[in-house]
């Protein structure tokens, strides 16, 4: 007979809740991004796309000074946009960034020192660029990416371009977009007001969603080489897009907070971007795993070849497991690392098992 005492029912409820917490999506993703050490994957990244943004700078504004430095409103335009995308990098006037854009503005193209940052810029950007691809493949659980690597860096660079001009064309529209809006609020009278620059800000929000969810789908589909079902990439690439617009629109609060303290005043703002940079990659990678735990629920593969290859070592290990399951490797770790191997390679046999038994019903569905 079942003990009937009044505490006898907490633990088994207890364990209950704890069972229907972990089968929550989003904690089976933070599970999956800790276990595939993703926050020491995000701050590498972070750490070489700092170097990467500051040859950037240094390359873009000696191209386009020119242009740029005549047109009063073109200037604030290009300073306001990149101020948006990664609060703290430049001056706006306020002493609130780490570069001064009259600097960068008067440099000239082609001098010593920009032909440095040129190759910096194609080394670090380059360089980001593999790093996050082999990341992103480290949480969808498959090796690094095979195949001639001067393809894959030709691959890179015209990614890194077409990214850039995708941060063109975002400040193109966001300008376009706002002051359209003006116009609008002003033909009804309603410009100059609390509602003018509501709406001036949701439209400068929108686009840069819009604009940041392509660039994560191009990111995880072209850069990385996954043939992510759409389902899949959609549901990573906006729950993304929402992340970094909250950082960009928290941006600046946060780096405040975070680089108040007095012993670090006098490269607070070094810190600080090298904490939005590691915020920036963690929502990347997050995204990411988002996407590698929908793959995997929906029993998808996206490497025909690699599970292939798991799938047969696997059946191996566990055929040789079954022969001899008394012989075990001497010595702690090495018995707890091949427990771990054993039980990975029979949770791979059982579910590609599983996928052959649910293609055999739909076949069969198909036929009755």
């Amino acid at each position: 007979m079942p003990d009937a005492t009044p505490g006898s029912s907490q633990p088994s409820r207890l364990q209950q809740l704890i069972a229907r917490v972990q089968r929550l999506k989003p904690v089976r993703v933070l599970q999956h991004y800790g276990r595939e050490r993703g926050p020491i994957l995000s701050a590498g990244l972070a750490y070489s796309a700092i170097f990467a943004v500051f040859a950037a700078l240094w390359v873009g504004f000696s191209v386009i000074g020119a242009i740029v430095s005549e047109d009063l409103g073109l200037r604030m335009t290009v300073i306001r946009a990149l101020s948006d995308a990664v609060p703290g990098l430049i001056d706006t006037g306020l002493n609130d960034g780490a570069i001064d854009p009259d600097d960068l503005l008067s440099t000239a193209t082609f001098t010593f020192t920009g032909v440095i940052a040129l190759l910096g810029l194609l080394v670090t950007a380059l360089g980001w660029l593999d790093a996050a691809r082999n990341a992103v493949r480290v949480l969808f659980d498959l090796p690094p990416a095979e195949g001639n690597i001067l393809l894959r860096k030709l691959k890179d660079l015209g990614l890194a371009v077409g990214f850039g001009a995708m941060l063109v064309i975002s400040a193109t529209l966001t300008v376009v977009g706002t002051q359209a809006t003006e116009l609008v609020l002003d033909a009804v009278g309603l410009s100059e007001t609390v509602v003018a620059t509501v709406l001036s800000r949701i439209v400068s929000l929108a686009i840069m969603f819009v604009i940041d969810a392509l660039v994560l789908a191009a990111f995880f589909r072209v850069l990385v080489g996954l043939h992510i079902p759409l389902a899949q990439l959609r549901s990573g690439a906006l729950l993304g897009a929402a992340a970094l617009g909250t950082l960009k629109v928290l941006g600046s609060s946060l780096l405040g907070g975070a680089t108040s303290n007095p012993l670090l005043a006098s490269f607070a703002v070094i810190i600080g971007l090298l904490i939005f940079f590691n915020l920036v990659c963690q929502v990347i990678l997050l995204s990411a795993a988002w996407i590698a735990v929908s793959v995997a629920d929906a029993g998808l593969v996206l490497d025909e070849r690699v599970a292939a290859e798991r799938l047969e070592a696997a059946r191996a290990l566990v055929a040789a497991h079954d022969a001899a399951p008394d012989e075990e490797p001497t010595g702690f770790w090495a018995r707890r690392r091949a427990r771990r191997e054993v039980a990975r390679a029979q949770r791979e046999v059982a579910k590609q098992a599983a996928r052959e038994a649910g293609a055999e019903q739909g076949r069969a569905a198909a036929e009755g």
